[in-house]
């Protein structure tokens, strides 16, 4: 008697057919289209290639946008800020304080308006003048270039003369010319005023230094009619 393993393997035992072959349904197809152009996608999307002057041609010749309204639209017309324009004798002349001439005169002479070139002069307007009425005889700093009086007691038509004056003494006599050096090159503090002391402006010399005052020149305004 055959055993059952001969018998499974006998002559009549039917063979088995073979395996299907995959098919893909519409929508499997459609999916696996879709995922192939995505990963060719960065190649399909190569940067055009040309010279920078071709590319620039290109968009020269680019039709221009335009916008156009419809019949009985009316567009608004853009609004642009007005912006004054002073010269900077106007604007100084505006803030009209002493430290306002001071840099009048420094740019008059082509000074830096440096905080030490400021100092020194304002310090020097203190010792000609005080500080709580500068702009005396609308001569700041005494000076009797142009004001009519020889020992500088003489006065301007307004504090901007008075600047122009100013700068034009210290910037032609000979006897400025250190002070003149040290505003110029923005030197330091006490190399100008010992050039001021030393000078001939005051017959005093400002006691060379012993009446001369270093503490904080306060902001004075002038009146607005001594400007002119």
């Amino acid at each position: 008697m055959a055993s059952p393993e001969r018998r499974s393997r006998g002559a009549h035992s039917a063979p088995r057919p073979p395996l299907p072959r995959p098919t893909l349904r519409p929508l499997a197809l459609a999916a696996f289209v879709a995922v192939a152009g995505l990963v060719s996608a960065p190649a399909l999307a190569a940067p055009l290639q040309g010279s920078d002057k071709t590319i620039s041609d290109a968009a020269a010749h680019a039709p221009a946008q335009s916008l156009d309204a419809a019949p009985g639209v009316v567009l608004p017309t853009p609004e642009r800020d007005q912006v004054g324009a002073s010269t900077p004798t106007e604007a100084l002349a505006n803030g009209a304080t002493n430290y306002d001439w001071a840099k009048l005169v420094l740019s008059y002479a082509g000074w830096p308006t440096s905080e030490s070139n400021v100092a020194v002069f304002t310090r020097w307007m203190r010792q000609e003048n005080g500080p709580d009425d500068w702009w005396n005889r609308n001569n700041p700093l005494n000076n009797g270039w142009g004001s009519g009086g020889g020992s500088g007691l003489g006065s301007y038509d307004s504090l901007v003369t008075a600047a122009e004056n100013a700068a034009e003494a210290l910037t032609t006599f000979n006897g400025y010319a250190a002070i003149a050096a040290g505003f110029a090159a923005s030197a330091a503090e006490e190399q100008i005023e010992r050039a001021i002391w030393a000078s001939p402006w005051a017959s005093s010399h400002y006691g060379n230094g012993t009446h001369w005052s270093h503490t904080p020149v306060p902001i004075v305004t002038a009146p607005r009619d001594a400007w002119g």
